[in-house]
């Protein structure tokens, strides 16, 4: 086991890495950058490193510091959270090159599977279903561009190859916006990702975005972790995530994991990662995987007992998974709901000052954040401060526990999207499962305030 890990983050995913070093009675170096030196995760660290200014690019973006900041405090490994450097092989390359240890797949996997097109073909190989589309990437050719969006059939979806976030689609439903609409997004891309390369994909009219969660070693050992239903998003962004997915018979969870698990010996994953997919029709249609843990990965803890994020650092530090398949069991039902700061309604961000910060408590509730009171939520990152997560015997009890949590939940001094959750848990269609992933949209048109 490793001595001591630099944890390359920020936010609630940083105070989750430094929790389990804790267990694992390892240090851990808290990076930060100057507007997050006021954070619960700095104040409670062993050893802090400012790493730069407030923009990401300047500090948790910054490779050299982050690397940097290793160096001087003897760090043996660095974990990259989610988000930011957490999917950039690059970053892993040059983290293993310097002598220390990523927390996560090899630079391969993650090039692999970070490029849309590449990882769709691996996945055809490993007998993965995908969404019928182009084989690779979209070719310069009008006409051929014409004649693959017809052999798919309309409407289809233009994707960035090296896209992510939601960001990088767009849809198109007849022929005649074909082109200007590669041409658009191919300009997108390259701009965003500095990849312009697009390919195609089926849309399909009303899926869900079912998740599948794996640990791997690098002994070729494979698991996975249940399913988790993301469908309740607004604009490619997950709200609520829960587990198992209401509906979904076990026999069809069961045969796409071991696929997912067969996929994972076959490119020789390591740590953990998650295959996401679009189901409908009783069928499972992967879209990409990413190479990290998720924001929603307590929903899976919850329902097998394993602690994901400890069991990335185990398998970084070489050792062998702790469980085999037969051994992980699915009892109850979790839910999580996303803690922005932010209008509940019309989504504009509520940086400031936390005046009154009071979480819930009770059986089966689980609160991840930074914040506390007084906390300053700096208007410089993502929104999220944090996650509320329940678990149930069953997913009704869940729910009122979800209800009866949001309720207790106070936070004053900005706006949360706490009132649009409290709304969206007594919502007939939620409550009563399987939405698709465009409900919250039409939800939200039917609710404007």
């Amino acid at each position: 086991m490793f001595k001591k890990i630099l944890v390359a983050n920020r936010g609630e995913i940083a105070l989750r890495i430094q929790r389990a070093c804790r267990e694992l009675g390892v240090k851990a170096v808290m990076v930060y950058s100057e507007a997050d030196k006021e954070a619960k995760y700095v104040k409670l660290a062993e050893e802090a490193v400012c790493i730069g200014p407030a923009a990401s690019p300047l500090s948790y973006l910054n490779m050299p510091a982050i690397i940097s900041a290793a160096e001087v405090t003897d760090a043996e490994a660095i974990h990259p959270g989610y988000g930011f450097l957490s999917e950039n092989a690059d970053f892993a390359e040059r983290v293993e090159k310097s002598g220390f240890q990523f927390i996560g797949p090899t630079p391969e996997s993650i090039r692999i599977m970070g490029d849309k097109v590449s990882a769709k073909q691996a996945m055809i190989r490993a007998g993965v279903p995908c969404v019928p589309g182009s084989e690779g990437e979209l070719p310069d050719d009008p006409v051929q561009i014409r004649r693959i969006a017809k052999s798919v059939g309309y409407p289809v979806i233009i994707k960035a190859a090296g896209g992510g976030g939601g960001r990088g689609m767009r849809v198109v439903h007849t022929e005649a916006a074909l082109i200007n609409a590669v041409q658009m997004t191919k300009a997108e891309a390259g701009a965003a990702f500095g990849n312009p390369a697009v390919y195609m994909e089926k849309f399909l009219q009303n899926p869900r975005h079912i998740e599948i969660q794996i640990l791997a070693d690098k002994f070729k050992n494979a698991v996975y972790l249940g399913e988790r239903d993301c469908s309740m998003q607004r604009r490619h962004q997950k709200v609520i995530e829960e587990a198992p997915a209401p509906g979904i018979p076990r026999k069809l969870i069961e045969k796409i994991g071991e696929r997912c698990v067969a996929a994972c010996k076959k490119i020789g994953y390591r740590g953990a990662g998650t295959f996401e997919f679009l189901f409908e029709n009783g069928e499972f249609y992967f879209i990409e995987m990413n190479t990290r843990v998720q924001v929603e990965h307590p929903v899976t803890e919850w329902i097998t007992g394993v602690d994901i994020v400890k069991t990335q650092i185990m398998v970084a530090a070489g050792e062998k998974l702790p469980f085999t398949q037969r051994q992980i069991q699915i009892r109850g039902h979790a839910i999580e709901c996303r803690i922005n700061a932010e209008d509940p309604f019309k989504f504009t961000p509520s940086p400031g000052r936390v005046t009154s910060w009071h979480m819930p408590g009770g059986p089966g509730v689980r609160v991840d954040s930074h914040v506390y009171n007084n906390y300053f939520v700096p208007p410089n990152y993502d929104s999220m401060i944090g996650k509320l997560i329940v678990h149930g015997d069953t997913r009704e009890q869940a729910l009122a526990r979800m209800q009866t949590a949001l309720n207790e939940t106070v936070i004053e001094g900005i706006n949360t999207n706490i009132p649009l959750h409290r709304e969206l848990m007594v919502d007939a269609k939620f409550m009563q499962g399987g939405t698709n992933i465009h409900y919250l949209e039409h939800w939200l048109s039917q609710h404007k305030r």
